[in-house]
């Protein structure tokens, strides 16, 4: 199951980014609520009040998609920024029955190449025994988060379930 994670400060950046996701990506399943990022990494280009938020998409997508997907999300990072600056955060990723995949531009000892300059990181795993998603050593605080481990969890089943379900 394909998703975005967005970072953004403004509404209106929020609601031009879903246009243009949703134009590539099709309809939505499920949408979070929007939640207060906890870092200042993004505050130059963002600004002070960001927030996150998390858009599954009716769409299931081939895990070797993922690279051109990213570059996809990129370009509309791009298509927003203002002068030359970020004004929004599109990471995708995908959920499949043992894990959540993000992509990111970024290496790191915990992410592998999966193509045209992009890495995926397998931000959590599954747990059949605690019926759940668990992260690991280097997942982001967000994902951490146990309301935004039990969406993703709900997700992996709605997957399991069958489109539609």
């Amino acid at each position: 199951m394909l998703f975005a994670g967005l970072l953004y400060g403004e509404e209106d950046l929020l609601q031009k980014a879903k246009a243009l996701i949703t134009a590539e990506f099709g309809g939505i399943r499920r949408e979070t609520s929007s939640s207060r990022w906890h870092s200042d990494y993004y505050l130059r280009e963002l600004g002070p009040e960001i927030k996150r938020k998390f858009i599954f998409f009716d769409r299931l997508t081939d895990p070797e998609e993922i690279a051109e997907i990213k570059l996809m999300t990129n370009r509309m990072e791009s298509r927003l920024s203002e002068k030359g600056k970020r004004r929004i955060n599109i990471d995708p990723g995908y959920i499949t029955p043992a894990k959540l995949v993000l992509a990111s531009t970024k290496d790191y000892a915990h992410r592998v190449p999966v193509g045209k300059g992009i890495y995926g990181e397998a931000t959590l795993l599954w747990s059949a025994r605690e019926k759940t998603f668990v992260p690991h050593l280097y997942t982001y605080s967000d994902f951490r988060d146990k309301e935004n481990i039990r969406v993703f969890s709900e997700m992996r089943e709605a997957l399991l379930n069958g489109p539609g379900r």
